[in-house]
């Protein structure tokens, strides 16, 4: 099974439009047991976005250019791009835990992330008003946080069921004065859970995610933000046993204020919501299966947030599975 998460900097919500979560890290075949032992996956990962008013100011605040204590008017825009490899080791035990299947893995990343600010801004002070015009951008490329996770899985038929856990350790390349960063600055709990319906003799799939975060505050500058609730969904059609197409979605909503926020923002809620298109091919590699899968998401609905587009490509190796006892499109690794 592939899991991933990461944050990067460049891309989305929260503090300076920055959240833990990644929309679009589960996809089809969730929640469906996989074959014991080692897999590793890795991910191509590429975004582009873009913000205005607010959330592009958010980032300037987040840097430090815009004090706290003085009234703005906000006309700015914020570019970032990123690109993306995630390496994503996970074992998956044999003897069940709570009539479920267990597995626990942790991702790692490491590439290069970009952004640019520009426009203008307005700052009043009293009866004074000064206005200035201009641009500035970073890039950085390290690697980025720590992301363990836990799953517990359970089949009956044509219905799976999952629960999990997961979390952010901040020992990625993090700065409060950089406009671009791989870590987030603070760590962060999630949990949450899913289904999938997956009938293998008429090639079905549907599978759906959720889960909330909680952010533990950032001490680099005393801001944390609110409690986030994320669904990533895909659906999908097995035109052979190797070859399958579909779409895949999300839906992410911040339901809790930041704290510690710049008063122009307000609460600073994020929203956003993603749609597109993915395949995916099962092939033998030696004795064991690969898989490879790519999709990508077209994002609307964004509030508090930059958005964009973005594309996951994604190979897997895994145990191969009994051919005498498990159908070859049970044997899929999913992203």
């Amino acid at each position: 099974m592939l899991t991933t998460s990461l944050a990067c900097g460049d891309a989305h919500a929260d503090e300076g439009g920055v959240s833990y979560w990644l929309p679009g890290r589960f996809g089809s075949l969730a929640a469906t047991p996989q074959v014991p032992g080692w897999s590793m996956a890795e991910v191509y990962y590429h975004t582009s976005v873009s913000a205005f008013g607010s959330a592009a100011a958010a980032r300037e605040i987040h840097v430090g250019r815009i004090p706290a204590t003085i009234n703005v008017d906000l006309n700015l825009r914020l570019n970032a791009q990123a690109d993306l490899i995630l390496l994503n080791p996970t074992y998956t035990f044999a003897t069940p835990v709570l009539g479920g299947q267990l597995a626990v893995g942790v991702t790692r990343l490491f590439g290069r992330s970009s952004a640019n600010l520009a426009g203008t801004l307005t700052t009043t002070v009293g009866p004074f008003a000064f206005t200035s015009t201009g641009s500035f951008g970073d890039s950085i490329t390290s690697v980025g946080d720590l992301y363990p996770q836990a799953t517990l899985k359970w089949n009956a038929g044509v219905h799976n069921f999952m629960t999990y856990v997961t979390g952010d350790i901040p020992v990625g390349a993090y700065s409060s004065t950089r406009l671009a960063n791989l870590g987030i600055g603070h760590g962060a709990f999630d949990a949450g859970g899913g289904y999938t319906y997956f009938n293998p003799q008429a090639g079905h799939e549907f599978s759906a995610v959720a889960g909330f975060t909680y952010n533990f505050k950032n001490t680099d500058t005393q801001y944390q933000n609110g409690v986030d609730f994320h669904v990533d969904w895909g659906a999908s059609q097995f035109l052979s046993k190797q070859v399958f197409v579909g779409l895949v979605g999300y839906a992410y909503q911040q339901i809790t204020d930041d704290s510690g926020q710049n008063p122009v923002l307000g609460g600073f809620r994020s929203r956003v919501l993603g749609v597109g298109p993915q395949v995916g091919f099962l092939f033998p590699v030696g004795d064991m299966q690969g898989y490879l899968n790519l999709k990508g998401y077209g994002e609307f609905a964004a509030e508090n947030r930059p958005a964009g587009w973005n594309t996951w490509l994604t190979f897997s190796l895994s145990p191969q599975a009994p051919t005498s006892t498990v159908e070859p499109t049970r044997r899929m690794v999913t992203k």
